[in-house]
């Protein structure tokens, strides 16, 4: 899956390519500063669900980050996409005037160009590995607002540039849910010339993409755009198809299904174990997230309204803490805040999530843990108890171990207690499937150079496998699950005309 390095080597010498490295002094692109992506003003948007938050770099401002990069010899940058996007090529398209062209390369590898240039955490991949902060100790190049800005420049001219396919090879493939793992896969394997078929138990399709990440980042009708690239690739769509309920994988086999990926997500909330946890009013970050943000549950016309709270505390520190915290700050929340039991230092939030919420007014509890969960005579939560921690020895995830403070408890006025402290593979498909192998956590288990499980024709690849982990490294998954299980396919039609 990843770029052969002749490949680059033959880019980079392109005629055009080396105009522009000769065209600006090396001196010179360092000097010029990163670029700012310019956002809404915190007192508007937090008024707003819709309203998303970065609204995007201008043409100029794009030319001159993109003049930035140095187009190495060596693009450390590419090894930290988990996709391979061919990063220098787009970044000096950009620079040359070619935003078409730049998209174009962006979708060579990037089914979601425009969906991972607004929620990937390029800060710790592609950005992490940049010459300007490897090498020189300055800001990297900015390739997540470039790569926004190309993906939202192609949807604006009306020009979208649809992917090559290769001819039917007549095989039909399919995958088990929609986020970001299968529609990597999804477009991967109609590029290779199969019959792709994406079911989803769900009416939206999207995953994650739709149900867990509200608007304010990531607005529906951008991954709707992206969806309809795949559509006219060729991908058929079902929803509201529960796969082992709607139709067992035997069905589909004999519906002609040689090939199954596995991306049905970690749908299955986890909680803490404290009393007072089933009170009403306390909610998982996944139930309240996807009935506000799928299900419209926040309309006074909802047939099934979610709680409204004025006092909401939102229990975790990841992105999916500050996606709900920030949400109830948009429903009407007076008090919206974050209750996470080490320091900020240690927070797995990407550090722009943690801005803009400390931006629009969240109040941050850090070094906090909650105790006990308290209720009115009706059953709904009003209180709860927490204690103060302390940072100790590091723990197996290397950050420092958070240790109760004897005699900290205090209680918290509360009417609305989101959990966010982590979740579980959806466990529907392993109970549909016993020769499945599956981990003691419930992940699928997969052989990671191939991302095929025990059961031959079935990949995985996501949430399902890695049990919780970001867009962008889920994509990666499908990308490599689409490319062994083409290897896999087109070996076994070799040996069957072999044998015939």
């Amino acid at each position: 899956m990843s770029l052969d390095p002749e490949y680059l080597k033959t880019e980079r010498s392109q005629e055009w390519r080396a105009t522009l490295r000769s065209k600006t002094k090396n001196k010179e692109r360092t000097a010029i500063q990163r670029v700012h992506m310019p956002e809404q003003d915190p007192m508007i948007r937090v008024k707003y669900q819709d309203r998303e938050v970065n609204l995007g770099i201008t043409s100029d401002q794009a030319a001159l980050e993109a003049s930035r990069c140095m187009d190495c010899v060596n693009p450390t940058c590419i090894e930290g996409c988990p996709v391979n996007i061919n990063i220098p090529k787009f970044i000096k398209q950009i620079e040359n005037g070619d935003i078409l062209g730049a998209a174009a390369t962006l979708k060579e590898t990037n089914a979601l160009p425009a969906v991972c240039g607004r929620v990937c955490p390029q800060e710790k991949q592609c950005e992490a590995r940049c010459f300007y902060l490897e090498k020189m100790n300055l800001p990297s190049v900015s390739i997540g607002h470039l790569e926004r800005f190309a993906a939202d420049f192609e949807r604006e001219s009306g020009a979208a540039n649809i992917p090559k396919t290769a001819e039917p090879n007549g095989i039909k493939v399919s995958t088990v849910g929609s986020g970001p793992a299968a529609l990597a896969f999804a477009g991967d394997m109609v590029k290779y010339g199969y019959n792709v078929t994406v079911f989803e138990a769900l009416h939206e399709i999207g995953g994650v993409l739709k149900y867990g990440i509200p608007e304010f980042r990531l607005p529906n009708a951008i991954v709707d755009f992206e969806l309809d690239n795949l559509k006219k690739m060729g991908v058929k769509f079902e929803t509201n198809f529960i796969v082992g309920r709607t139709a067992s994988f035997d069905d589909l086999r004999e519906e002609g299904f040689q090939g199954f990926f596995l991306g049905s997500g970690a749908g299955l909330p986890r909680f803490m174990d404290i009393p007072g946890e089933n009170f009403n009013g306390i909610l998982s970050s996944n139930e309240y997230l996807t009935r506000v943000n799928l299900m419209g549950a926040n309309s006074e016309t909802s047939d099934t309204p979610v709680i409204l709270g004025k006092r909401v505390a939102v229990i975790g520190g990841g992105n999916t803490a500050m996606d709900s915290v920030r949400t109830a700050l948009r429903l009407g929340a007076d008090r919206a805040m974050i209750i996470y039991r080490r320091s900020e230092a240690e927070m797995p939030a990407r550090i722009e999530e943690v801005k803009h919420a400390k931006e629009e007014g969240v109040e941050f509890m850090n070094l906090c843990n909650p105790l006990e969960y308290f209720a009115d005579e009706k059953g709904m939560v009003n209180r709860m108890r927490l204690n103060r921690m302390g940072l100790g020895e590091p723990d197996a995830s290397g950050r420092r171990r958070p240790v109760p403070i004897d005699g900290s408890e205090f209680e918290l006025d509360v009417d609305l207690v989101i959990v966010a402290v982590g979740v579980s593979p959806n466990p529907l498909v392993p109970s549909c499937l016993p020769d499945l192998k599956v981990s003691k956590w419930g992940t699928i288990v997969v052989d990671e150079d191939k991302m095929q499980s025990s059961i031959e024709e079935m990949f995985a690849g996501g949430d399902i496998v890695r049990g919780g982990a970001t867009v962008i490294l889920a994509m990666g998954d499908g990308r490599k699950a689409a490319e062994n299980m083409h290897i896999y396919l087109q070996n076994k039609l070799s040996n069957s005309t072999k044998i015939n």
